[in-house]
């Protein structure tokens, strides 16, 4: 199935959809991956508004076979043909880490497009057999990779969430677990590092 066709993409997500999942205090069973897309130009970067919105994961209730929310990333942005006269950065929020595999495949795509950088910012840690390796193999790739705080769920909540014009109010423990979450990101990095 194209991400294009996929009956959970759109520009918003709904206020409940987001707290369930992004939540970095619970472990939901979907993945939510929200985009943006910039044109770097020197120390600018210009937004591509068209070129923003969200994609989740299809598990293995659903019809079909699953798939992971980065794959149905990486179909949309190959579907864009960006110019690769240009540089591009992609901005992701995401409800896990990347699991190996998904990891794998987004390093390969970055190794063969060098005009895109990308960015990840994961609610939480993925903890399946692999995710270090594949934090790692990310690093190595040039991804760079950190753990949202209540700053890029703010971001979340005021660019991808239908929220009728309410603020966003950070969660009970919000800075608490993004700093634990933090912590066991940055040991995992440094593990490349030495």
């Amino acid at each position: 199935m194209e991400a294009s066709t996929a009956p959970w993409t759109s520009c918003l997500l709904d206020e409940n959809t987001f707290t369930e999942n992004f939540m970095n205090r619970i472990r939901p069973r979907k993945t939510y991956l929200c985009y943006k897309v910039e044109i770097l130009d020197g120390d600018a970067r210009v937004p591509l508004d068209e070129k923003k919105g969200f994609v989740r994961n299809k598990g293995a209730n659903e019809p079909g076979m699953p798939r992971h929310a980065e794959c149905y990333f990486l179909d949309r942005i190959r579907s864009w043909n960006l110019d690769r006269g240009l540089h591009y950065r992609l901005t992701c929020f995401i409800s896990w880490t990347p699991c190996h595999s998904c990891a794998q495949e987004l390093a390969t795509f970055l190794g063969e497009n060098s005009h895109l950088s990308l960015h990840i910012f994961a609610s939480r840690i993925y903890r399946r057999p692999g995710y270090e390796a594949g934090i790692l193999t990310l690093q190595a790739a040039g991804a760079q990779i950190a753990i949202m705080t209540s700053k890029e769920f703010q971001h979340c909540w005021e660019n991808f969430v239908d929220h009728q014009e309410r603020p966003f109010r950070p969660w009970v423990g919000l800075e608490v677990e993004s700093q634990h979450q933090c912590n066991e990101l940055q040991a995992i990095l440094q593990t490349q590092a030495n």
